[in-house]
């Protein structure tokens, strides 16, 4: 899995995607999914594990999850509601904002 991090004045953004996601668009209808390689990839990403995914997204303020098992590590640890989260094109799509 790939994960980002980032901070804004609102919080820790943090983006994590499966690595065969990046640079994928699925659609579906209207709605389309870009996991471009400037939000979910580049220099400042890195390659994970699902307790690296965890710690990361316990301390997200905004968090955008992408792939089947990024997703499923954070319905696991309790993080997402799997009743919420979406299927674009057959991609599990999660977001998180805590507010």
């Amino acid at each position: 899995m790939l994960l980002r991090e980032r901070q804004t004045k609102e919080g820790l953004l943090v983006s994590v995607c499966d690595d065969e996601c990046l640079g994928e668009v699925y659609e579906d209808g209207e709605v389309s999914l870009d996991v471009t390689e400037a939000f979910y990839g580049g220099d400042d990403a890195e390659a994970t594990d699902a307790d690296g995914v965890v710690e990361s997204l316990r301390r997200a303020s905004v968090a955008n999850i992408v792939g089947e098992r990024s997703v499923s590590v954070a319905i696991d640890a309790g993080i997402v509601d799997e009743s919420r989260v979406l299927s674009i094109d057959g991609t599990l799509h999660a977001q998180l904002v805590r507010m």
